[in-house]
């Protein structure tokens, strides 16, 4: 999981905003720290955490000059956080104006991104997804893979695009 600290070298120490959090489904001790670099086509980063256990509950990226926004919600508050946001009418997806956010689940991917987004790299707009598959379909996978001449890595998104495809063909 994302740490303050992971948050805090992302955006090199550098914090320009803070606050208690409004909503309610975090309780009563979030807090909330924004570094925005103050360039209107920049970028901003934000965390949402508590000011006694340290644990973070989101974390987001908004990179202004190509129009995308980044968001990792904690998995143990996502159900109250989208509850309070239903009550309150507020659209889950949208970041801002036109822009929605792409949620991710992994915190690699999250850190990868908005490290790229402060530093004016580029970056992979793809979103990482874990899988736990048996051993022995890796394996099949692997020699598949290897009989391809591609990565393992490439012919799992091969399938993914594959199956979404077929599921979008069959709908």
């Amino acid at each position: 999981m994302i740490t303050i600290k992971d948050f805090m070298e992302v955006v090199d120490y550098r914090i320009t905003e803070g606050s208690q959090y409004m909503w309610k489904c975090y309780g009563s001790d979030a807090y909330r720290l924004d570094s925005w670099n103050g360039d209107h086509d920049g970028h901003s980063v934000s965390i949402v955490f508590d000011t006694k256990t340290q644990e973070f509950y989101e974390v987001s990226v908004y990179d202004y000059k190509n129009q995308r926004a980044y968001r990792l919600i904690n998995p143990n508050y996502k159900f109250a956080h989208d509850d309070e946001a239903s009550s309150r009418g507020v659209d889950l997806n949208q970041a801002w104006d036109d822009v929605n956010y792409t949620d991710l689940d992994i915190a690699e991917d999250f850190l990868e991104k908005a490290e790229a987004i402060v530093n004016g790299q580029p970056y992979d707009e793809r979103v990482m997804i874990e899988l736990d598959l048996p051993e022995n379909l890796m394996l099949k996978l692997y020699e598949l893979a290897h009989k391809q001449d591609i990565t393992l890595n490439q012919l799992v998104e091969n399938i993914i695009k594959f199956e979404i495809e077929n599921r979008k063909n069959a709908a």
